[in-house]
């Protein structure tokens, strides 16, 4: 008996893993990796207990340039020519016929995802945090400093006018996806168009850079996750996205799925610090984008509210408290983003 599996044509990505992934030998088992909020990812596991990774579209209708799985693939194996670490791809279906979407595998790095305070406590010491800190903004700069042209990847997207681009986009994306009026949205965005930053450089920009979206390994970043959002841009838009997560050790103002706050985890201002020593940028306007990335993380989460409402995310089963979180996002994120702006 065939086990039916959300976004998974088994029989089909069966056959298709087998014929294109080197060693795979079948029958797979599909164990979807809960947490990610927008491609549906799961781990594979072959006959031989040797373990994949598999990303695909949600399956309902969705924004195409948020899940263009052709292109998060380029941009993974791009980036693995680098010292930025990264699981290695190992081949993308470009048939939709296989399982009603394009779909890419990739290695299974090992490490945990340090998404709450809870999963901090149980894999790292105090010790380890502060490490894993500075290498997550060790990483973030060494992803800053890549040439984008000598790994192909220069024509990915423009290179000027990043935060212009961001906001109309996000703008147009919110207008799509919202399920209520909310003014503060709005405000801000327009608050943010008439107030663009001058661009300070031209970098691979991830688009959603925090400990949710890398691996650890103790106190070693081993691999950084969810390409979707990455573009080519303003490097200072991911030091201010971290901002948004980032809660200082004794306050209890963070976000439920960061780490952050914890003894041994720095402050936001020493990873500031350590990321302007390192790049030699200045972070004088951070909190500008602090509030932009707060912004269009509220247009995000009202994506998900959305998606999750209409049933787009598979057999991912989330409870009432959670979807409530989602929904009540937009209107707290785009309250701190005015308060940012107000601080600018």
């Amino acid at each position: 008996m065939v086990i039916e599996i959300a976004g998974i044509d088994v029989p089909r990505v069966t056959d298709w893993l087998v014929a294109n992934i080197a060693g795979a030998g079948a029958p797979f088992r599909f164990d979807t990796i809960v947490g990610g909020r927008s491609n549906l990812t799961f781990t594979v596991t072959d006959v031989n207990d040797q373990k994949y990774v598999l990303r695909r579209p949600p399956t309902g209708s969705v924004l195409a340039t948020a899940h263009d799985m052709e292109r998060e693939h380029r941009i993974i194996s791009a980036i693995g020519q680098t010292n930025v670490p990264v699981p290695e791809t190992l081949g993308v279906c470009r048939d939709i016929e296989v399982t009603g979407a394009p779909f890419y595998v990739m290695s299974h790095v090992a490490g945990v995802v340090l998404d709450s305070q809870e999963r901090a406590e149980e894999h790292t010491t105090p010790e380890q945090r502060r490490v894993a800190s500075e290498h997550l903004i060790d990483v973030l700069a060494d992803l800053h400093s890549v040439d984008i042209d000598a790994i192909g990847l220069g024509d990915l997207a423009r290179r000027e006018g990043y935060v212009e681009r961001q906001v109309k986009r996000w703008t147009t994306q919110w207008e799509n996806s919202k399920t209520r009026d909310l003014p503060a949205v709005d405000e801000v965005a327009r608050r943010l168009a008439a107030n663009l930053p001058t661009q300070v450089g031209v970098s691979i920009a991830h688009g959603d850079y925090r400990f949710g979206n890398v691996l650890i390994d103790g106190d070693r970043v081993t691999g950084v996750l969810d390409w979707e959002l990455c573009t080519l841009g303003d490097p200072l838009a991911d030091v201010g996205y971290l901002g948004v997560y980032w809660t200082d050790p004794g306050t209890d103002e963070g976000r439920h799925n960061d780490p952050s706050g914890l003894d041994g985890f720095p402050t936001y201002a020493a990873m500031l610090e350590r990321y302007a020593n390192r790049t030699g940028r200045d972070l004088s306007n951070i909190n500008y984008y602090r509030a932009f990335s707060s912004w269009r993380l509220a247009v995000i989460s009202e994506g998900v509210f959305a998606r999750y409402s209409q049933g787009a995310m598979g057999d991912q089963d989330v409870d009432q408290e959670t979807l409530d979180n989602f929904r009540e996002g937009p209107e707290l994120l785009s309250a701190v983003a005015l308060e940012l702006l107000d601080k600018n």
